[in-house]
């Protein structure tokens, strides 16, 4: 390893460096209220390590810069993914201040793990070869197990062993496709195994050109199905989401659903980017993104509980997602290269922005209510008018409703989809898009049309309020200006291509 591998690895090093300054200082001190405090200010150094990344690639000749013996690739793609993944991180440390009383002996064991999960999330982001991408996932996975289990009750404890045995289902599942693709390019290094694939005569009738590839590929498309919650493997889910920490709940819908699409378009992208086989794998997701949509709407409808109800709205939206994915190869000639992946990446922005307020507000109000029925949500409006206000333009943002970001996210993502002739996905995504506002406007007229049970105020403190403050900017800012999102992530998908 060399000193610019070292540095290539800067943010994630800074990152497990802070998580174990943070279980060390908790050995020493006994105002705990410091921890937070040093975790979210500690997360200016990673954010500094991938400025200073992203200024030597515009600065240079070069879109990318590799290391660790040609297995990792930091390029302005990856960079998007660590600048979303490190605020992610922020915001969920923030809006943890006062929900951490509930398990207050492990306050920086539970510090520690998130960051522990986003540094494999951000390896996740870089990483070009199969064996590091798989060790990438363990390093996201397992931090989030013990994160679902915290709260150590019948709940809690049975979502982080079934996310704990899930996952290691599709890790296995994944795992066993890599191994069928590796042993049939004779390469784990997903440029190489492009070069194989496309050395090799793949005509014919099945689907990939070659059974054996065809198999490896559905198991991959499988394992990281898993990952992003999409049908048919968003099983764990809704339980996971209900049972887990709120803040544990929010880190999910956000950071690692996020890490999943990012890894998926550089496997995809790279080692699968051939018109023989992008057609069948754009078609293949784009069945996974009808299904998903559908059955996550549909499903949402039924939930009073508003931790499950945003389980089953993160499948629909990964349904969303997987438009931009399907129209990554069944573009017509001539049509824009990066319009599909650059819609992923906007989507997953103004979806963080998004899910992140409403997480926020969430936590700040069931923390205070003890409930996360939707229909305890009653009254809200009168008793805090502030989160009631920025939880409905975060309904009306994943409704895909002017002026909030989701709005342009959605008109773009379908957009892609237009340019690349697949407007019957377009239409079930409207037609989901509609279904989708009966139980996100539920959720605003019970705040705002219904009786209050109490007239006490929900009050939070300094560091919700910035939680809350930063989602609701986000979401808000984009959606009456989104050019600066969507530059970036043009800019990060014009990476990918390069």
């Amino acid at each position: 390893m060399t000193a610019f591998d070292l540095y290539l690895l800067a943010p994630e090093l800074s990152l497990v460096a802070l998580a174990g300054t943070l279980v060390l200082v908790d050995l020493v001190v006994r105002n705990k209220s410091v921890l937070p405090i040093l975790a979210a200010l500690g997360l200016v150094v990673p954010l500094v390590f991938s400025l200073m990344l992203w200024f030597d690639l515009s600065g240079g000749d070069t879109t990318q810069m590799r290391g660790m013996f040609n297995t990792l690739a930091v390029d302005k793609f990856s960079l998007f993914f660590k600048f979303l993944l490190i605020g992610a991180a922020a915001v969920v440390i923030l809006a943890s201040t006062e929900y951490v009383k509930k398990f207050a002996r492990f306050q920086a064991e539970y510090y520690a793990l998130v960051l522990f999960s986003t540094c494999g999330m951000m390896l996740l982001a870089s990483t070009t070869e199969l064996i590091t991408i798989y060790i990438s996932l363990e390093l996201t996975a397992l931090p989030l197990a013990a994160l679902a289990a915290f709260l150590r009750d019948t709940r809690s404890t049975e979502s982080g062993m079934k996310f704990l045995i899930l996952s290691a289902i599709s890790s296995a599942i994944l795992l066993y496709g890599m191994v069928i693709v590796y042993g049939f390019t004779g390469s784990t290094s997903l440029s190489e195994i492009a070069q194989q694939i496309a050395s090799m005569d793949l005509s014919g009738d099945t689907p990939f050109g070659s059974n054996a590839l065809l198999f490896g590929i559905v198991l991959m498309i499988a394992g990281f199905g898993f990952k992003i919650a999409s049908v048919p493997f968003q099983m764990w889910a809704p339980d996971v989401y209900e049972g887990s920490p709120t803040p544990v709940t929010a880190f999910l819908s956000v950071a690692s659903k996020a890490a999943g699409f990012a890894i998926i378009l550089r496997v995809f992208y790279i080692a699968f980017d051939l018109d023989a086989l992008s057609l069948d794998w754009s078609a293949t997701f784009a069945v996974l993104s009808a299904l998903s949509m559908t059955v996550g709407n549909l499903v949402a409808i039924r939930q009073d509980n508003i931790k499950r109800m945003m389980g089953y709205s993160t499948v629909a939206h990964a349904g969303y997602i997987l438009v931009g994915l399907a129209a990554v190869a069944a573009r017509t000639p001539g049509a824009e290269m990066t319009i599909g992946p650059s819609g992923v990446l906007f989507y997953l922005g103004g979806f963080a922005a998004t899910n992140l307020a409403a997480f926020s507000v969430i936590i700040a109000i069931s923390n205070r209510i003890n409930s996360d029925r939707i229909d305890d949500y009653a009254g809200m409006a009168r008793r805090a008018p502030l989160l009631a206000t920025v939880l409905t333009l975060a309904m009306i943002s994943l409704t895909g409703i002017p002026p909030a970001v989701g709005f342009w996210a959605k008109i773009y993502l379908f957009g892609a989809a237009v340019e690349a002739n697949l407007e019957w996905l377009v239409v079930i995504g409207v037609v989901n898009s509609v279904i989708s506002a009966y139980y996100y406007l539920r959720v605003v007229k019970a705040m705002f049309l219904s009786e209050p049970a109490s007239d006490e105020r929900v009050s939070f403190g300094l560091p919700m309020q910035l939680a809350v403050a930063a989602g609701f900017a986000g979401t808000l800012i984009f959606g009456i200006y989104p050019t600066p999102l969507l530059n970036f992530a043009r800019t990060a998908a014009g990476a990918l291509l390069s």
